[in-house]
C-alpha cells in the first residue's frame, strides 16, 4: 500500500532533521563547533545536502535541548558553561545517578556488570592510547548504562541530555594519564560495590567519583564532599 504523500513527506522532513540534529550535535561533542560559535545554517545545509528549513528545526531542537543559546545578536551560539554551571551540573548528576544506583542494585544482572567491567577496560585502552575522545564517549556510555541497568527509562532521557552538557564543559579541559587512570579506578570501585548490591558503598563511590576525578575532567577543581 503505497505512502500518503503528507505522510511520506513529513516522514522525510523528520528523517532530515534528525540527520541535521545529530551532526550538529555530535560536532558540539567533539568540540568542532567550539563555544560561542555561531551556528552555520547554510553551510550545514549544503554539507547535508539538504534544505535549510529541517536544519532550522534540528537548531530548534537543540535551543530547547540547553546546548545552544541566543547570543547578543539573536544568533543561535554553542552555550559556554561557566563554573557555577558545573557545580549545578554536579549537583544534579549527584542526585540523579543517586537514585539509578539504588536502583540498579535492586535489578541489575550479572550481565550488565559483566558489560559495566568490559566498559572499564576500554577505557583504559583508550587512555593508553591518547584516546580522549573514545574515552569520554566510553565515560558517557559507563553513566548511562547503569541507568540503563537500573531499568529508568525516564531517567535514562534526562541524564543523556545532561550528559550533553557535561561533555561541552569538558571540552578544553586538560587530561594527564594520570586522571584518566583516576577515572577508570573509580569507575572500578562503583563496579565493584554494584556486583556486591551494596547499596550504601556504591553510593559513597559513585560520590567520591563525581567530587574528585570526574568533575576535574569537566575542567573544575576537586569539589569536597561529604562521603560517609
Amino acid at each position: 500500500m503505497p505512502n500518503h504523500p503528507r505522510v511520506a513527506g513529513s516522514l522525510g522532513r523528520g528523517r532530515r532533521t534528525d540527520e541535521a540534529y545529530h551532526y550538529v550535535r555530535d560536532a558540539i561533542m567533539r568540540g568542532e563547533l567550539p563555544t560561542g560559535s555561531v551556528l552555520p545554517e547554510v553551510e550545514v545545509a549544503r554539507t547535508l545536502r539538504i534544505s535549510r528549513t529541517p536544519v532550522r528545526q534540528a537548531f530548534g531542537l537543540l535551543l530547547k535541548e540547553g546546548l545552544l543559546e541566543v547570543g547578543s545578536r539573536r544568533q543561535l551560539i554553542v552555550r559556554g558553561f561557566t563554573p557555577e554551571h558545573r557545580k549545578e551540573l554536579l549537583l544534579l548528576r549527584e542526585a540523579l545517578e543517586g537514585v539509578a544506583v539504588r536502583c540498579a542494585c535492586e535489578v541489575m544482572t550479572d550481565d550488565d556488570v559483566d558489560y559495566l567491567r568490559l566498559i572499564i577496560i576500554r577505557q583504559r585502552r583508550a587512555a593508553r592510547n591518547g584516546d580522549d575522545d573514545a574515552f569520554l564517549d566510553l565515560d558517557e556510555e559507563f553513566h548511562l548504562r547503569i541507568v540503563e541497568a537500573a531499568q529508568l527509562p525516564i531517567l535514562h532521557a534526562l541524564l543523556g541530555q545532561l550528559r550533553g552538557f557535561v561533555r561541552v564543559a569538558r571540552l578544553d579541559a586538560s587530561r594527564p594519564a594520570t586522571v584518566l587512570e583516576q577515572v577508570s579506578a573509580e569507575h572500578e570501585r562503583l563496579v565493584d560495590a554494584l556486583d556486591r548490591r551494596d547499596v550504601e558503598a556504591a553510593l559513597a563511590a559513585l560520590v567520591e567519583h563525581l567530587h574528585t576525578s570526574d568533575y576535574a575532567i569537566a575542567g573544575g577543581d576537586p569539589v569536597p564532599g561529604t562521603l560517609t
